[in-house]
């Protein structure tokens, strides 16, 4: 007898509600966390300190300013029309994340970020600390597969319409010109200018902060102890290592290339071993920033 439908009780549909349930809340505490950080970068500093920074809520900034309405809700409103028009190339499950992570994030702007204290000091430490805190609240929204919407959203999908253009120059485009449009409005050029390190600071923090939550280091060592070499890291670090063929191209001699993904806190301890094993051993040290797999981040979202 043939089979029809799906599974949706028992064991096996309990343990899938129960990953569900789980997977979502996490999605909304990485939410609530990355909104109410880049709320405060935002509200509390860019906004009283008479700039904006890009995007779609750098024009939520500007018409606060402007008509006294509210950001979170503003950016919302002109994040609707952007999402409906993504759908057919970004995904409806993508966006449907994002819709939610835009409305918390509306909610955390509006009712939370006005409780705490506003800072209307120096507008270039408003710029460095406002943008290195809204970095921090995006790196958090962007781990968890999500993002704000606005400019990223019109970034993505001009991608898969022009592909020829770089995401720096979509930015720069986009990003660049809602911050321009700050001189005109607060009638000052320093507004573009605190706009742009806001802008450059939160790009820097974002940057740094993601490849921390999965970057690291390879180190690729060329010596004819690599196999002692490789013996030491196994025992000493409990890190996996591969061995590689290669050819010298100038003696055309055979040579192994011990190639060992590891953390950036371990990397001085290969190099104590690599050292220690062969003080003539040539030693490359590389940055990446995702290794999936065994003993690493599992294949998946």
């Amino acid at each position: 007898m043939k089979y029809r439908g799906r599974v949706t009780g028992g064991k096996w549909g309990k343990h899938l509600t129960k990953d569900r349930v789980a997977s979502h809340a996490r999605h909304l505490l990485w939410d609530a966390l990355g909104g109410i950080a880049y709320a405060i970068g935002v509200y509390t500093f860019a906004s009283h300190a008479s700039f904006a920074p890009g995007g779609i809520t750098g024009v939520g900034v500007i018409l606060n300013y402007l008509l006294g309405v509210p950001i979170g809700v503003t950016t919302l409103a002109l994040n609707i029309p952007i999402i409906l028009l993504s759908i057919r190339y970004l995904g409806k499950g993508y966006l449907l994340r994002t819709l939610q992570t835009l409305v918390i994030g509306a909610v955390l702007m509006d009712v939370i970020a006005p409780l705490f204290p506003h800072y209307t000091g120096n507008p270039l430490l408003a710029a460095l600390f406002g943008g290195g805190i809204s970095g921090l609240g995006l790196a958090l929204i962007y781990n968890a597969g999500s993002c704000t919407g606005g400019s990223d959203l019109v970034i993505m999908t001009m991608r898969k319409l022009r592909p020829h253009l770089s995401v720096g120059q979509i930015t720069l485009l986009i990003d660049g010109s809602l911050i321009l449009l700050g001189a005109f409005v607060y009638s000052n050029v320093d507004a573009v200018l605190y706009g742009i390190l806001f802008t450059l600071v939160s790009t820097f923090v974002i940057d740094r902060l993601m490849d921390g939550f999965a970057g690291g280091r390879i180190a690729l060592t060329i010596s004819p102890h690599n196999r002692l070499i490789a013996q030491r890291i196994q025992q000493e670090l409990e890190r996996g290592v591969t061995m590689l063929k290669g050819e010298g191209m100038y003696t055309g001699a055979q040579r192994d290339v011990l190639m060992c993904a590891c953390a950036r806190v371990q990397l001085p301890r290969v190099r104590r071993i690599v050292s220690e094993c062969d003080p003539a051993a040539l030693l490359i040290v590389l940055d990446y920033s995702e290794v999936r797999g065994k003993g690493f981040l599992p294949h998946g979202e």
